[in-house]
């Protein structure tokens, strides 16, 4: 058993890469290095989230540490949570992924995700629990209901908006058959929205199937056939959102923080003027931001490396393309309902449809992005690959941008070009990936 940290969390093949006893000692871990006497703990709606919930919860309360259990819940409610009482907490998700994997994610007391050297602590203590004797199982133990405490998530989210509605807009929302399925549309109608939903009936095999972020087909679909405003697209966690505008067309998380970077500085809330991103957002946003006088801040990807940007320079907002958005004066973590209501506040507000304001916030220049499966996670293939990095980016004359990196969830290393025209990019991505497969004989995914 091999359980590693990647970008978010551990993750893996529920019963297989993920078992129950390694759950349960990284629960035991987990409790060593937090330090807590509670601990919330969240789940998605995966078939396998009650055994694995009830493991971790095991190797809490091994360790003397009281669980809260709110059953399922957006991990952005956990974050809330944790944030406004001050104790950590726990999701067992595996966000976007398909049913048969599951995950962990870990947030420290105050609602933020683990640092470097806390998760490197509980990864030592995971491996030495794990290299050691198999302990007994833990008995199982109930831990304290606490499913009712997610109405306080939820109430915050609609106080986000400071007494504003969202009355007179038509939505449709896709809940990924995931942790947002009861959340998301008791909240958008509480705010006035006329809200048809899509993808909330989670059966345990459903979740992100051919639905949600990563399947947002079905969405843009039915905005078009309702003449909807708008459309959201949340994950099987619901930390982050992904929207679809009147014409049907996606909008990503770049062009999100677009809109709302841009209304956040007119009227006077953007600290600092700057928003915080990571390195695959689009080299359009780059330059629309130039162009309005905000400044960016680069980190690695990870929206844990957006929060501690923000923190450390004192800005108000940061995000992913993926939908991780975190507006760090309402939250300390991606959260896709807080997001969606954001944007659409924006939307009321300006009377603009969404399109038009997207179209005047940013022009997205094309991205080609490549995944390039490897047998093993091997950094050093990107070292390798230096040289025909370097070339191909200057046959990009400065028009363009080349991001090759390995994958910290995967075995894949993702090949990203940007360039003016969806042709040009689209050649260098493959010269890139011609370039890796001379170095490994697996396949790029489609």
């Amino acid at each position: 058993m091999n359980l590693r940290f990647g970008t978010d969390g551990v993750r893996g093949r529920a019963f297989t890469e993920l078992t129950e006893a390694g759950v349960e000692a990284l629960g035991a871990a987990a409790a060593a290095v937090l330090g807590a006497g509670a601990v919330y703990v969240g789940r998605d709606t995966r078939e396998s989230g009650p055994a694995l919930t009830a493991a971790l919860a095991a190797g809490f309360a091994a360790a003397g540490v009281e669980v809260i259990d709110l059953g399922v819940a957006p991990t952005p409610a956990v974050a809330f949570l944790a944030a406004a009482d001050g104790i950590p907490g726990a999701v067992i998700s595996a966000s976007h992924n398909p049913f048969h994997d599951n995950g962990v994610k870990l947030f420290a007391a105050g609602g933020r995700k683990l640092s470097d050297a806390d998760q490197d602590a509980v990864q030592a203590r995971l491996d030495a629990a794990l290299a050691g004797p198999p302990r007994a199982a833990t008995p199982p133990r109930a831990g304290r209901d606490g499913a009712a405490l997610v109405a306080r998530y939820t109430d915050a989210v609609l106080a986000s908006l400071g007494g504003r509605r969202l009355d007179g807009l038509s939505i449709v929302i896709d809940c990924a058959n995931g942790a947002n399925s009861a959340v998301a549309p008791a909240a958008l109608r509480a705010l006035g929205a006329r809200v048809t939903v899509l993808f909330a009936d989670p059966d345990g095999r459903n979740i992100n199937n051919g639905c949600g972020s990563t399947h947002p087909e079905v969405l843009q679909e039915a905005v078009l056939a309702q003449g909807a405003d708008a459309g959201l697209a949340f994950d099987g966690d619901a930390d982050r959102v992904l929207a679809v505008d009147p014409t049907g067309a996606l909008i990503d998380g770049d062009q999100i923080l677009a809109v709302c970077a841009a209304d956040l500085r007119t009227r006077g809330l953007l600290r600092h003027d700057t928003v915080v991103v990571t390195v695959m957002t689009n080299l359009g946003f780059r330059r629309a931001m130039a162009e309005q006088g905000i400044a960016v801040v680069d980190t690695a990807v990870g929206d844990r490396y957006v929060l501690e940007a923000l923190e450390a320079g004192g800005f108000s907002l940061g995000g992913e393309q993926s939908g991780h958005v975190i507006f760090r004066d309402l939250a300390t973590t991606g959260d896709g309902l807080l997001t969606g209501v954001q944007l659409l506040d924006v939307v009321r507000r300006r009377g603009e449809p969404l399109d038009r304001l997207t179209a005047a916030a940013m022009r997205r220049l094309p991205q080609v992005l490549r995944n390039v499966r490897v047998p093993r996670a091997d950094p050093g293939l990107v070292t390798a690959l230096a040289a025909d990095i370097a070339r191909v980016e200057a046959g990009l004359q400065g028009a363009g941008r080349v991001l090759v990196r390995p994958s910290g969830t995967e075995p894949l290393v993702r090949v990203m070009v940007e360039a003016d025209t969806e042709a040009v990019a689209a050649a260098a991505a493959d010269e890139l990936v011609a370039a890796l497969g001379r170095l490994t004989p697996a396949p790029p995914l489609p």
